[in-house]
């Protein structure tokens, strides 16, 4: 019977072009359909209005499917691709971003859900991003103009259309109206 190897995050950076996004779970390559364009557009609207808060305070760096390192106690090598991710100034070396993947979860990480993602999976990631050391994590459903924000600790918000994102601690002062995110 053979055996699968086990991939680690350096085999998976040197992969050849992949079709879609990649994630490394358990030493497997998972591998995601490219998004439609309603999700390209609410990633580029939100990953915008991210980067011009962040840079307006100084307070980090903001990346559009980048890979991150978790580092979990049950999956050490485990890598995650959020749609768009919120890296804090103090936890950048020099601040600059690495030139690989990121050793550990992003301070804010946000998937927008696509047509073939499924809810488990979503779970999952989110388990993944605050077990790893996320301070808040977002899910926006574009079908339903609705989000939800997760917090370590198990406390999460659900938002309708007239809501909005807020960056509390994470991106103090922060706040996305929903309506002008899903616009």
């Amino acid at each position: 019977m053979a055996s699968k190897t086990r991939l680690t995050p350096e085999d998976l950076y040197n992969m050849p072009e992949i079709e879609g996004t990649c994630e490394l779970v358990n030493g497997e390559l998972v591998t995601m359909p490219y998004p439609n364009t309603r999700h390209g557009g609410v990633v580029g609207r939100v990953a915008f209005l991210l980067e011009e808060r962040a840079r307006g305070l100084g307070a980090g760096r903001v990346v559009a499917g980048s890979g991150f390192i978790l580092e979990l106690p049950w999956d050490p090598e485990q890598v995650r691709a959020p749609d768009i991710a919120f890296i804090s100034s103090s936890r950048l070396e020099g601040g600059r971003l690495p030139p690989k993947f990121f050793r550990g979860a992003p301070d804010l990480a946000v998937e927008v859900v696509s047509p073939s993602d499924n809810a488990a999976d979503l779970q999952q990631k989110v388990r993944d991003y605050l077990g790893a050391g996320a301070r808040l994590v977002w899910i926006l459903y574009p079908e339903s103009r609705s989000g939800a924000a997760y917090r370590p600790g198990g406390a999460a918000r659900l938002l309708e259309e007239h809501d909005a994102l807020d960056g509390e601690d994470v991106l103090p002062g922060l706040t996305l109206p929903l309506s002008e995110v899903f616009d």
